[in-house]
């Protein structure tokens, strides 16, 4: 189902309110957490490749969007994909080590969507058109699906992105 609106801001925000939805699954012993990683890793890794590939570099040209904010994210996501792979790496849901490692990726990924959501995109919502938001609403949509259909969330990805960035 498409979504029902294309302004970046909304689609960023919906994005957040998903991963918040499968972090509550991870966190429940009874619950397939195994699928619910999946899920959760193949979203974050397609939702920040395309914040990098989209979102951020047209958001850089606006004087009234903080840089070193936009630059603060993109250093975000790197801790994110890092936390996420140790949580790959954690064969046994039911184990302590999971429950740790679970912690520190939302500790990670709810520390950044808090920011980005104070910062970069109340600015976004405050200094770019309603037409601007849609054009860039539509970008990341279809990087994003882009990066979805790749298995974007898989362990060796997430490795390969994870050493890219010097982790």
């Amino acid at each position: 189902m498409p979504p029902a609106t294309s302004d970046v801001v909304e689609l960023i925000l919906r994005d957040h309110r998903r991963m918040e939805d499968l972090f509550r699954t991870m966190r429940n012993a009874e619950a397939d957490r195994a699928g619910a990683l999946g899920e959760f890793a193949a979203l974050l890794v397609a939702h920040s490749l395309a914040e990098e590939e989209k979102v951020y570099p047209a958001l850089r040209r606006y004087k009234n969007v903080d840089d070193d904010d936009v630059e603060h994210s993109v250093h975000e996501h790197g801790e994110a994909n890092e936390a996420l792979l140790a949580l790959l790496e954690v064969e046994d849901t039911s184990s302590e080590e999971w429950d740790e490692k679970l912690e520190a990726l939302v500790t990670a990924v709810n520390h950044h969507a808090d920011e980005e959501e104070r910062t970069l995109l109340n600015d976004a919502r405050e200094n770019v058109a309603d037409s601007r938001r849609a054009q860039l609403g539509e970008a990341f949509a279809k990087a994003r699906a882009e990066h979805l259909e790749a298995d974007c969330g898989s362990v060796g990805n997430v490795r390969r992105i994870v050493a890219s960035n010097g982790g």
